[in-house]
């Protein structure tokens, strides 16, 4: 297969808002031990994206600085090493970056089959959340069957895919959401409860909702003055989870309730970790999560797509907090 040397992709011209995002040509990257070049179909933008053109989250050394975290296409070069793959698979990957792109370099264990009834731009937007949401709430949040979830943010696209596959997992699933529409966004996700917390006190709720008890696991991205009201909201041996910080990742902070409840704070970042460590979730994935998208027990929403030159557009909306699910770029057909 003939590939072209040159590529439509996004870069950031500085630190800024939105209107520092360019789309460029780049040269066509060449898939290396254990990779595949993918030609992109669609891009999911995600908070990191925004993070990373504002100044913060940079791409590890050696990786491409163009943005984006995960891709869904069809696989058109197929480096050293790679058995698994071949050219014309049609794949979802988790990348490190480069997915705003026409091709983008991919690991070969972090690319996962598109699920059965599933178009590649649905599929497209299923590999940042769902490698968070499984490693955040079920590997390090530990949570079983029968247990209560409180999830911040419900309606975005980590929130979302956690309530989906919280309640497959048999948990009562509590969410927290900015407005009555997103609240029964949230419900229609699977939610038991949906707090709106500008009009509601949500730990009042909590505490009302478990009889004083406590939730056994809370998954936020908020931070800053939620650290301990979170904390306050846990049960005894309850664990919270950390994965980003919209408002700060600094506080004043009593530690005594850890001690006295005997409760677990743990958080984690996706994009450093080592491909091996990636590919242990991948393989869960395979196993225990693309089952559910096959049968459409869980699927995914998407809220708007964007074609690549209005990549501008796409991160104006993920910063308005006015989306309900995903946010995609169409890239190529």
């Amino acid at each position: 297969m003939s590939l072209p040397t040159t590529m439509r992709q996004i870069r950031f011209a500085g630190s800024g808002g939105p209107e520092v995002i360019q789309v460029e040509t780049g040269p066509v990257p060449s898939p290396g031990q254990g990779q595949v070049l993918v030609k992109v179909i669609a891009a999911g933008v995600n908070r990191p994206d925004c993070i990373q053109r504002a100044g913060g989250y940079p791409p590890p050394p050696g990786a491409t600085d163009i943005p984006g975290l995960e891709i869904s296409g069809r696989v058109v070069a197929v480096g050293a090493g790679v058995h698994d793959l071949k050219m014309g698979d049609e794949v979802c990957a988790l990348v490190i970056s480069g997915g705003y792109a026409e091709y983008c370099i991919a690991d070969a264990p972090l690319c996962l089959p598109v699920p059965k009834g599933l178009t590649l731009l649905e599929a497209g937007g299923l590999p940042e959340n769902v490698f968070t949401v499984y490693d955040n709430v079920f590997t390090r949040g530990r949570l079983t069957r029968g247990e209560t979830i409180l999830i911040h943010g419900g309606s975005s696209g980590i929130g979302y895919t956690a309530i989906q596959l919280a309640k497959q997992a048999g948990a009562t699933v509590i969410t927290t959401a900015g407005s009555a529409e997103k609240c029964q966004f949230c419900r229609d996700m699977g939610a038991d409860v949906a707090i709106n917390y500008r009009t509601e006190d949500w730990r009042a709720r909590i505490k009302d909702i478990t009889g004083g008890k406590g939730v056994d696991v809370i998954l936020d991205m908020v931070g800053g003055p939620y650290l301990q009201q979170n904390v306050n909201s846990l049960a005894f041996e309850g664990r919270l989870v950390q994965i980003a910080f919209l408002q700060s990742s600094r506080t004043e902070f009593d530690f005594l309730p850890v001690m006295l409840r005997r409760l677990t704070i743990t958080g984690s970042t996706l994009r450093p970790r080592s491909v091996e460590l990636k590919k242990a979730i991948a393989d869960k994935l395979r196993s225990d999560i693309w089952p559910l998208y096959d049968n459409g027990k869980v699927k995914p929403i998407i809220h708007k797509v964007f074609p690549l030159e209005q990549t501008r557009e796409a991160h104006a909306l993920m910063e308005s907090s006015a989306h309900l699910g995903k946010i995609m770029l169409e890239v190529s057909q």
